[in-house]
């Protein structure tokens, strides 16, 4: 276990997603955990999960119905909680781009409410998950996620003599997660569908698996000081080569960017390379504010390794990497 989780209560908003599950899945195997809320909006989806679980763990765990954007019900959940993930989010790009005000209201307002029940209550510790699509920014999900992650860095500004510190977690597409691309491709194949549409031939996305995204996340809450953004070292893959290794037999039709898509993935932007500090696993984006009468040294993380600068105009993307998933790497990918 990357952090020491004895005796604690954790929060997880979001919880009945994909992520929520893995990491739910993950901490329950720590026998010393004290609590566990699964905090979500949809009843039918906490009871597919609660009736998933060994009943010898029920004790554990609390089915908290609510919205993250009801900041009431959020300070009833916060109760007594000591690390809180914030997992929940209005995720579809072309959803958020046809329903701003929605994604506004849960991405931004919820984003907030959150803020504000984590220093109300005991927490100590709050880890926002991001994504890619937060680094420079074209499509509303992307910029409702840059407010969230530009709140939750700000908000160790206003915590006063309170312990609560907040960082944030960003990284690419989740592998298998609901409405990523293998399981998409996975229907057209079992749908038999005559072809595979790709939006533009050189589209490149970094993937991560579940697990890895879940022990990242435990990492970053062992090294997290306060104000830090964690980007993970990842694997990239070109959209045609997984098309191509699904099923080789099918024709590719390119049908053109949709509403809000990039063709590559960027997690630290150039604009960013003067605060982004490279670690062997990770990189940190400090944050471009001082936080008062607290001073942290980012180029050292709690474990004691030594990070340094990035070169200048550094950019992490995805058709950067110089290190492509192999097509045997791919069909592991696939069978997971």
């Amino acid at each position: 276990m990357s952090f020491n989780l004895d005796k604690k209560n954790v929060l997880i908003t979001g919880g009945t997603g994909s992520f929520g599950k893995a990491f739910l899945k993950k901490i329950l195997s720590y026998s010393k955990i004290n609590k566990i809320i699964i905090y979500s909006r949809d009843e039918y989806k906490q009871d597919i999960l609660k009736r998933n679980i060994n009943p010898k763990f029920h004790k554990k765990i609390r089915f908290f119905i609510g919205d993250v954007r009801d900041e009431k019900r959020l300070e009833y959940a916060f109760r007594d909680v000591d690390i809180a993930i914030h997992a929940a989010a209005l995720k579809q790009v072309p959803t958020a781009e046809y329903n701003p005000m929605e994604a506004i209201k849960t991405n931004v307002d919820g984003a907030n409410n959150v803020i504000k029940a984590s220093l109300n209550s005991r927490c100590r510790k709050v880890i926002a998950l991001s994504t890619d699509k937060a680094a420079s920014p074209i499509n509303l999900y992307g910029a409702t996620k840059l407010l969230s992650d530009k709140l939750f860095v700000s908000a160790n500004n206003i915590v006063g003599s309170k312990e609560t510190r907040f960082a944030v977690v960003r990284y690419g597409n989740v592998i298998g997660s609901r409405g990523s691309i293998i399981p998409f491709f996975k229907d057209l194949i079992n749908n038999n569908s005559k072809y595979f549409p790709i939006t533009d031939p050189k589209m490149t996305r970094f993937m991560i698996s579940l697990e890895e995204g879940v022990n990242f996340v435990l990492s970053s809450l062992k090294m997290m000081q306060g104000g830090e953004i964690f980007v993970p070292k990842l694997r990239a893959l070109r959209i045609t080569d997984l098309a191509k290794t699904m099923d080789k037999t099918k024709k590719i039709k390119i049908i053109g960017i949709r509403p809000g898509e990039k063709i590559h993935e960027v997690m630290c932007p150039k604009d960013e390379s003067h605060l982004t500090v490279e670690f062997k696993k990770y990189y940190v984006i400090m944050p471009s504010i001082k936080f008062f009468n607290t001073t942290y040294n980012y180029f050292t993380n709690l474990s004691g390794e030594k990070g340094k600068f990035v070169k200048k105009d550094f950019e992490y993307s995805s058709n950067l990497t110089g290190n492509f998933l192999k097509i045997d790497e791919i069909k592991k990918i696939i069978d997971l």
